[in-house]
């Protein structure tokens, strides 16, 4: 699909979401996309292409906007399961790799401080790439970037699990209270009443939630009738 095609889709959502005041992320890889999505409202880049298109990059430093700079040592769209792609490890690949691009992109207007780290699960990386990766989560989190957890329905959780995508929800759930632990706060899913309901419940546990003592559960969804189905 072209540039052209892709703005004329794009666009009406942009400028309805900006409308009631979203903060709106455009996921493109394509300059001429992310200069339109921004002047209809759109305030991140969220960049699949790993910070390599310094004209994309040059268009979210004219703008002012967000980038979300993910990992990959792949092009948009292709997939490489290569056992031996980071002999340095993983997370020490990423490391050098984000603290290399940060530098390209403040010289081009992007602070750190725009800059969310996303270490990009299952792009160029096999399932045990990416654990290994997100293992790494804690060092990540040390560049000073906020870092995206977008693991929801993710082929590593499929191979780990066995699942087709729309059957990841738990696994997914396991994968994202792992990189909350590690420090990741930014949360790209696709069960949105389900992520906040697991989100309710580990911020009650961890002590992030207040659980007020007078919290009662409602008559009306205590139980349900069993399922004639079953």
């Amino acid at each position: 699909m072209g540039p052209e095609e892709e703005i004329e889709r794009i666009l009406p959502v942009v400028e309805a979401a900006a409308a009631a005041g979203a903060t709106i992320s455009i996921d493109t890889y394509k300059p001429a996309v992310a200069a339109a999505a921004l002047t209809a409202g759109a305030a991140i880049v969220n960049d699949i292409s790993g910070g390599g298109n310094l004209a994309l990059m040059e268009v979210a430093g004219g703008a002012g906007a967000g980038v979300v700079l993910m990992h990959t040592v792949v092009e948009p769209k292709t997939q490489r399961w290569d056992e031996s792609a980071y002999p340095e490890g993983i997370t020490a690949h990423q490391l050098a790799f984000f603290e290399e691009r940060l530098e390209t992109l403040a010289g081009l207007g992007v602070e750190r401080d725009q800059v969310v780290v996303d270490p990009g699960p299952d792009f160029g990386k096999t399932p045990r790439q990416t654990v290994d990766s997100l293992r790494g989560l804690p060092e990540l989190c040390a560049l000073g970037c906020p870092v995206m957890l977008a693991v929801s329905r993710k082929d590593f959780v499929g191979a780990i699990t066995h699942r087709r995508p729309s059957e990841r929800g738990p696994g997914t759930f396991a994968a994202l209270a792992f990189g909350l632990d590690c420090g990741g706060r930014l949360l790209r899913v696709h069960d949105v009443a389900g992520a906040r309901d697991f989100l309710a419940v580990w911020a009650a546990l961890r002590g992030e939630a207040e659980v007020d003592h007078g919290l009662r559960i409602a008559e009306e969804i205590r139980r349900e009738p069993p399922r004639e189905d079953v």
